[in-house]
């Protein structure tokens, strides 16, 4: 697992990286969507940037060794300032390598956040993708909880360089924030925000949440 999660994707080209990082350089992350619950805990759709979201923490997704080399790691980790990397080496190197259903953290370095949660989502192709899925979003929030955080904001996990399919991750996703929301009325988290960096992903997203609130 860890040659499929770590140097695998470590060869992303650096333009489609620095991309990510100038898209929205000085601009807003647009809300599409806020969907109140009944114990009001909230979640949003929103298209922009993770690295500028001013949120207790953000999640990352990450591989089990926590080498950002690629994609939305490496673009947090390049905002964010070589002590992510640096304090996700010290978190392997004394916990091991990082399972699906316990993610780790970090400080948020140089991010507008506190702290950046380093969820391990699953490569689509490795078995039992869904639940590996499910885990990494529900750990995440419990990791948020467990810190004492109001607000997190996350990607959707898996469904880049690790080829989840996106209108099955969504299902989940949605499905996985829904259930821990509602289920932990008492629990500290209230905001989650979903980010979506492209316009097309961010479409597709906004609805299936209408269809799947339906």
């Amino acid at each position: 697992m860890s040659d499929r999660t770590g140097g695998r994707y470590d060869g992303i080209k650096a333009v489609r990286n620095i991309s990510y990082l100038i898209r929205y350089n000085g601009g807003m992350n647009e809300v599409l969507l806020n969907h109140a619950f009944p114990n009001k805990k909230n979640l949003q759709i929103v298209q922009g940037d993770i690295t500028i979201e001013k949120v207790d923490a953000i999640v990352n997704a990450a591989n089990s060794q926590l080498a950002h080399g690629g994609g939305v790691a490496w673009a947090i980790s390049r905002r964010g300032g070589e002590i992510i990397q640096r304090e996700s080496k010290a978190w392997v190197e004394k916990h091991g390598e990082v399972s699906h259903t316990e993610p780790a953290y970090t400080s948020g370095g140089n991010l507008p956040c506190r702290y950046v949660i380093h969820a391990v989502g699953p490569v689509w192709g490795d078995g039992d993708e869904d639940k590996k899925l499910a885990d990494a979003v529900t750990g995440s929030l419990r990791v948020a909880a467990q810190l004492e955080l109001a607000s997190v904001s996350l990607p959707a996990i898996s469904t880049g360089i690790f080829g989840f399919p996106k209108e099955r991750a969504a299902r989940i996703i949605f499905s996985s924030i829904e259930t821990y929301l509602t289920q932990n009325a008492d629990s500290s988290l209230t905001d989650v925000r979903l980010i979506l960096y492209g316009q097309a992903d961010a479409e597709l997203y906004l609805s299936f949440w209408r269809e799947y609130k339906k």
